[in-house]
């Protein structure tokens, strides 16, 4: 049988994946007449458009093109802003109208809802920003082999797309980020290469607080700024230090490891402190390069607001918080409650959370470092059954074990903060059997321009 190594073909946009782009299924025939079916995935596509693309090695059942033509565009097309947008893979929907991303995104929970058998009128329209642009407090830029600075291409975790601007950081955040790839070209220093691990210059992340004002930047390397470096970092100290006065944390971490995440072995301060302070809902935090916080203040603080609405809590009343993190749900309901305890398995996290409390004046709080499912029994059995639970899990939900555990501790309210409404869906419903009742689902927008949509719900125990 002859192997086609390439076809051009029209195909419908079906529904977009799990990543925002756009898929087709083309159901096809063989020289020996048997059907196959081919899934197209295309990038920057909307659901309903017809395309033109050409196909290589159409035989396979899963292929990736690129749209050569748009036949029949939705009517919420629009340009996309951003002139690195179709390479680079730091946001996907720029090519849709904000209003659509928005009624995509209420789509998308509504299904994920409907489909654990929940009603989907429960769920109310996405909450989205007057400005969906310079949205983002942190960002983590990677550099190219030559010492680029860049995002990775869409599809492609090799390739690096060297940047000029980011429309979706802030634009200080971007201005000191130009700066640090300007210093970079300036000294030759090379980038790092994955494959055959050498090189210096791994990552740079640029947090900034939108309330304080003040900046980190974190520059990772495979080797500390000492000996031939050493010239190389006191002009970068200068050269920020004069241009950005709002930066009071500049630091050089070392990282060898093979892994490609931003982690440091050994922490070198170059200037300033390891922490800068942010504020959200009137409290402060202290954030490191490696803490987790909200990357979009102005949304987040939504979540907290609907959050403590949904909650109603009450002085006389315990709260857990579970998955708590810094303490960001924490300290604005451990001031509405007569006692909370949180619980996060990240040990960096609990003591940031206990010094926060402290450094807000809060004193009604417990923080324990333990995994959730063996965490909320210890903090059961000294604590008490709380009134309120508030959980904040990861992508990949609570699961089925830690939503009994929560189910069995009877809390007569539930206020589930998700960042995927799949695993939101499937947690809520281990809930069912123990009598709880799902009363509204409000999902928020805090990446636009990508897939992503958090949403805050709320779950009572029936009388």
């Amino acid at each position: 049988m002859t192997v086609t190594k390439e076809e051009t073909m029209i195909v419908e946009i079906n529904k977009l994946d799990e990543k925002g782009s756009g898929q087709a299924v083309v159901c096809r025939e063989n020289e020996l007449g048997n059907r196959k079916k081919l899934t197209l995935t295309i990038p920057q596509t909307l659901p309903g458009e017809k395309v033109r693309v050409t196909v290589d090695q159409p035989d396979r059942k899963r292929r990736r093109a690129m749209a050569e033509e748009i036949i029949d565009a939705h009517p919420e097309r629009i340009g996309p802003d951003c002139p690195h947008f179709e390479k680079c893979g730091g946001c996907v929907w720029q090519h849709w109208d904000y209003a659509g991303q928005l009624k995509q995104k209420t789509k998308h929970v509504k299904h994920a809802v409907e489909s654990q058998g929940f009603d989907p009128n429960l769920v109310q329209d996405t909450i989205g920003m007057d400005n969906p642009w310079h949205y983002r407090n942190k960002m983590e830029f990677t550099f190219a082999i030559d010492g680029s600075l860049g995002l990775h291409e869409q599809g492609n975790f090799r390739k690096i797309i060297s940047l000029e601007t980011c429309l979706i950081a802030g634009k200080e955040m971007v201005e000191a980020a130009m700066e640090v790839a300007e210093w970079v070209k300036d000294h030759q220093l090379k980038g790092y290469n994955k494959d055959l691990h050498e090189g210096l210059l791994r990552h740079l992340m640029v947090r900034q607080s939108f309330v304080t004002g003040e900046m980190m930047l974190a520059l990772f390397a495979t080797e500390g700024p000492e000996a031939h470096l050493e010239k190389a970092a006191q002009d970068l100290v200068q050269r920020i230090g004069n241009k950005f006065p709002q930066v009071k944390s500049l630091l050089w971490l070392e990282n060898t490891d093979w892994a490609d995440r931003t982690q440091s072995e050994k922490t070198h301060i170059l200037a300033g402190r390891d922490f800068i302070y942010d504020e959200m809902d009137g409290y402060r935090f202290r954030l490191w390069f490696d803490t987790f916080f909200q990357t979009n203040p102005t949304q987040a603080q939504k979540l907290v607001d609907l959050a403590i609405e949904m909650g109603q809590p009450k002085k006389t009343e315990k709260m857990i918080d579970l998955f708590c993190g810094v303490g960001t749900f924490s300290l604005p309901f451990a001031s509405r409650v007569g006692k909370l305890a949180g619980i996060e398995i990240v040990e960096t996290s609990i003591e940031s959370a206990k010094r926060n409390a402290k450094d807000n004046g809060i004193e009604n709080t417990f923080f324990l470092a333990k995994d959730a499912r063996k965490g909320i029994d210890e903090v059961l059995e000294s604590f008490g059954n709380p009134e309120i639970l508030l959980l904040d899990p990861p992508r990949s939900g609570a699961g089925g074990k830690v939503m009994r555990k929560i189910g069995r501790a009877k809390p007569a309210r539930i206020v589930y903060v998700s960042c995927n409404p799949d695993t939101f869906a499937t947690d809520i419903k281990e809930l069912v059997e123990f009598g709880y009742t799902l009363e509204i689902v409000q999902p928020v927008d805090l990446f636009p321009h990508t897939m992503h949509v958090e949403a805050v719900a709320r779950l009572s125990l029936k009388q």
